[in-house]
């Protein structure tokens, strides 16, 4: 598959934590979107934006790093952002694969995207939201998003747990390809212990369906690791995809 290789020695961080970003023990997660972490200021309450299960990683007493809002007043003032588990860094910001599938594109990283001259992000489409459409004179390519943190054996798998959403997702690039449109589903793996992607039919069958349709379709998949540190996030190397 093109893209495919070894992973670069020393990527460009395209996505730096920012000043402030600081270490903390994780204690407890409620509600999905709050975690409780303990710092050397104290205990404090952090956002969580992924409401997936993120299943083995929020084990008490694992090392975190947390973000400042980017947001001033925000009522959470910190953003969960990485999680160590069994030695290694997994990223849980779901906004990450955008805001670095994003940045990919300016740089050139990605070669199906390097024809296409400007981005528009979170396209309405049908009842939901395509991440991003690509344009250049004459085409144009919707991409899908995703973030994976699930891996077992060196398979990445997606995702974590049953989702609604990313099957409507799928339905809404299967409808657009129907159309002739072109599109692609981007999977962003944060974390460097994968060394292929398939879909988590164990979890959601129903998107696991749906995915094969996807490439039986045509529509386009690009399953990327990660490469985490704790100065931010670098793209590295395009695995192949398993169960198409």
């Amino acid at each position: 598959m093109e893209g495919e290789g070894p992973l670069p020695e020393n990527p460009e961080i395209l996505l730096p934590f920012p000043e402030g970003s600081r270490f903390a023990i994780f204690l407890k997660r409620e509600k999905r979107f709050l975690v409780q972490v303990r710092t050397v200021d104290g205990d404090l309450w952090v956002h969580c934006n992924n409401s997936g299960s993120m299943v083995g990683l929020l084990r008490p007493g694992s090392t975190v790093l947390i973000s400042p809002a980017r947001t001033k007043g925000r009522r959470l003032s910190f953003t969960l952002e990485l999680v160590q588990s069994n030695g290694i860094w997994v990223g849980v910001n779901t906004l990450v694969p955008n805001r670095i599938l994003r940045r990919a594109w300016e740089k050139g990283l990605i070669p199906e995207l390097r024809e296409y001259r400007s981005i528009h992000s979170e396209v309405r489409i049908g009842s939901s939201r395509i991440d991003a459409l690509f344009t250049a004179p004459g085409k144009r390519l919707w991409v899908e998003a995703k973030n994976v943190t699930l891996v077992e054996a060196d398979v990445a798998y997606f995702p974590d747990a049953a989702t609604k959403r990313g099957q409507r997702h799928l339905e809404e690039l299967l409808a657009l390809s129907s159309e002739g449109e072109e599109a692609a589903c981007f999977y962003l793996i944060q974390r460097e212990d994968a060394m292929c992607f398939r879909p988590a039919e164990f979890i959601d069958e129903r998107y696991a369906i749906l995915f094969r349709k996807a490439l039986d379709a045509g529509i386009q998949v690009w399953p990327y690791v990660a490469r985490i540190s704790t100065r931010g996030i670098s793209l590295g190397k395009r695995v192949r995809v398993l169960g198409g």
